[in-house]
């Protein structure tokens, strides 16, 4: 019988989804809980975890041993309830997955839920899918509604979400000039196709965007051909809640404001093969392209351009497009972030590791790899990684999300370690900073970029065992480096006295592996607020109803952008005041490391009777985003050493800082 302590099973608490039951029943000696069942539906149709039956769980993450008395009784009802299919839909578990174990002399039983196969879900208890299903949301099970559950039943049956025949729609419904311009690129790429002499509609079928139904001699579009070169109106017929959605925000995003959008809005076609032209140019525009020869032949990409492409792509033929949430991509100067209706198929893990492939959306995958776009199955995400890793950059964060589902891919241009981080590291804490180990180091400058760190997260940054980060980050905890907050999986870790205020002074705060934590944490500062997704769900609507709605909406985006500009114009510098400040900013600005004392000296120097906004700041002292506002302007607002410009609103994307008298 293996032996583990109350500590190792707070220490698991941290990295996965636990689930703890007294099991005593009446008599005391042991029983399966009635709400076992519902536990391992949630478990199972989430992404698994683990069951301890014998073990009382208290508040703020603390665990207490009670034990089974007579552990075989409690077996036997566990394994009679998992083959009895009007107890439960499917028996995920092995015999190696349940286990007795001691915990300070007590015996208690492990059980071990393995994420269910898309094939296997729903599982749900008793003998109807509808009210039996059940999910995991952060320490909860709770009730799929039965759109959720209808949307396991049709991923659980088709292999393809998008090859089934839409009936009645055809060429009418297809943007012509977008099917021209594909065929332009399928020559370009593959001069000598035969299907080049195809006239259109053989040449759909030929790519997939066509199909004939055998038994019944009906033919037209497929879903993929409708969504690839369709027109909006048609679009949105079949699939309702249909949005794409780009937004280029040139600071850190605290607001529903950006300066460049592209959404389906009526003023384009709104299929995703012109969605995926206009995005991806707008994704390289200011990527820097060292010149390179290939033999004679220039080359123009770096590997960040393969991974930013390779990232597009997987949102586009990953979606869900029966799901309500849009396609949504965000850029920003330091930072992409992209998000897609629909959980992953695969595992995390799987994902990460390559090799295997369930794509969602299959006929629109094969499009986009004629044109030369797109890599072969399953090695798209490992790609993405190894390309940022050859930058030297931040791990990228990978969720998959449920409630609403949704995956979400967020990519940080930002060195794992950046010198003006373990400058400040250095600054603030002496010279014990440098003598901690590697991983307690990456932990507190986890915590100088993004707010905080967590478990999970900084597993995500290094190979270190999981029970060894544990340690790590109670020794920061128990050296004062550190505080912490929360409870097992929702423990994270901050600086002492500066808890994250609010999520958006947050960049990034969803660990790769995160699976209980809230997708509307995730790089909060770049996204839109809630009512951003409200407002693309009702222009969906309203884009449905008729088109001249789609155009009007296209007025309020241009006049959203007309405010910004002009809430800005007050914050430009004349020539003159700029050499004043690049004078006053020249002691910090030419040199690598200052002292704290004597950057907070120069920022109140040239805050001092004007308003600086945060970019201006950078291209004076010449530092970063997360230096100054993490580091210092934050700070000195909350010492009230600066005020705002907009103190009613904190997270103002044109907030400026300025000496208080």
């Amino acid at each position: 019988m293996v032996s583990l302590s109350i500590l190792d099973i707070e220490e698991l608490a941290e990295g996965c989804d636990i689930e703890a039951k007294e099991a005593s029943g009446k008599d005391g000696k042991g029983e399966l809980p009635k709400s076992f069942f519902e536990s391992y539906s949630a478990m199972a149709n989430t992404y698994g975890g683990v069951i301890f039956l014998g073990i009382e769980e208290k508040p703020k993450g603390k665990f207490n041993a009670t034990g089974i008395v007579i552990p075989e009784r409690v077996l036997k009802n566990l394994w009679d309830g998992l083959n009895n299919r009007q107890r439960v839909s499917v028996n995920l578990l092995t015999d190696k997955m349940v286990e007795l174990i001691d915990i300070q002399g007590k015996q208690v039983l492990r059980i071990q839920v393995p994420r269910a196969k898309r094939s296997q879900r729903p599982v749900y208890v008793a003998q109807n899918p509808i009210t039996g299903t059940y999910r995991r949301n952060h320490e909860g099970d709770y009730h799929c509604d039965e759109e959720t559950v209808k949307r396991m039943l049709a991923e659980q049956v088709e292999e393809v979400r998008d090859a089934r025949l839409l009936e009645n729609y055809g060429f009418d419904d297809i943007d012509q000039n977008t099917l021209k311009i594909y065929r332009n690129h399928f020559k370009a790429t593959k001069p000598d196709h035969p299907w080049l002499d195809l006239d259109d509609k053989e040449f759909l079928r030929s790519i997939g965007g066509w199909v004939q139904d055998r038994e019944n001699g009906s033919e037209g579009l497929t879903l993929a051909g409708l969504l690839m070169f369709g027109k909006l109106p048609s679009i949105l017929e079949v699939v309702p809640n249909y949005v794409v959605d780009y937004q280029d925000h040139p600071e850190q995003m605290t607001d529903t404001r950006w300066v460049d959008r592209v959404t389906t809005d009526g003023t384009w076609s709104g299929n995703l093969y012109d969605f995926y032209r206009q995005v991806i140019q707008k994704l390289f525009s200011d990527l820097k392209v060292p010149f390179k020869l290939q033999g004679t032949k220039r080359v123009d990409e770096t590997p960040v351009h393969e991974a930013l492409r390779e990232a597009l792509i997987n949102t586009i033929i990953h979606a869900d497009y029966t799901g309500r949430l849009a396609i949504q991509i965000t850029k920003q100067s330091d930072m992409f972030l992209f998000r897609n209706p629909g959980t992953m198929r695969l595992p995390l893990e799987d994902a990460l590791q390559g090799g295997n492939s369930d794509c969602r959306n299959r006929k629109l995958q094969k499009m986009f790899q004629l044109v030369g776009v797109g890599e072969q199955a399953g090695s798209g995400i490992p790609r993405i990684y190894r390309n940022w890793k050859r930058q030297h950059w931040r791990v990228p964060v990978l969720l998959d999300q449920v409630e609403p589902d949704q995956t979400i891919l967020g990519m940080l241009m930002v060195n794992l370690l950046p010198e003006e981080t373990l400058q400040g590291l250095d600054e603030r804490f002496g010279s014990s900073f440098r003598e901690l180990s590697y991983d307690q180091r990456l932990a507190l400058a986890t915590v100088a970029i993004e707010g905080k760190v967590t478990h999970a997260r900084l597993k995500s940054m290094t190979t270190t065992h999981p029970h060894d980060l544990t340690k790590a980050l109670c020794a920061l905890v128990r050296d004062s480096f550190l505080e912490s907050a929360g409870a097992t999986r929702g423990t994270f870790y901050f600086f002492p006295g500066e808890p994250p205020e609010s999520e958006a002074e947050l960049v990034a705060q969803t660990p790769i592996l995160g699976k209980q934590t809230n997708a509307d944490n995730l790089f909060s500062e770049l996204r839109p607020n809630e009512s951003s997704s409200d407002d693309l769900e009702s222009s969906s609507d309203d884009s449905e109803s008729n088109s001249d709605n789609l155009e009007s909406s296209s007025d309020d985006l241009e006049s959203n952008s007309d405010d910004l500009e002009s809430s800005s114009d007050d914050l430009e510098l004349s020539s003159d005041a700029l050499e004043v400040l690049k004078a006053i900013a020249a002691p910090v600005r030419n040199k690598g490391k200052v002292s704290t004392d004597i950057m907070e000296a120069t920022i109140l120097k040239l805050c001092k009777e004007r308003f600086l906004n945060n970019k201006q700041l950078q291209e004076l002292l010449d530092r970063s985003y997360h230096t100054l506002r993490l580091g210092y302007l934050s700070k000195m607002q909350k010492k009230g050493q600066l005020e705002l410009r907009y103190p009613d609103k904190p997270t103002h994307p044109n907030q400026g800082y300025r000496t208080k008298n």
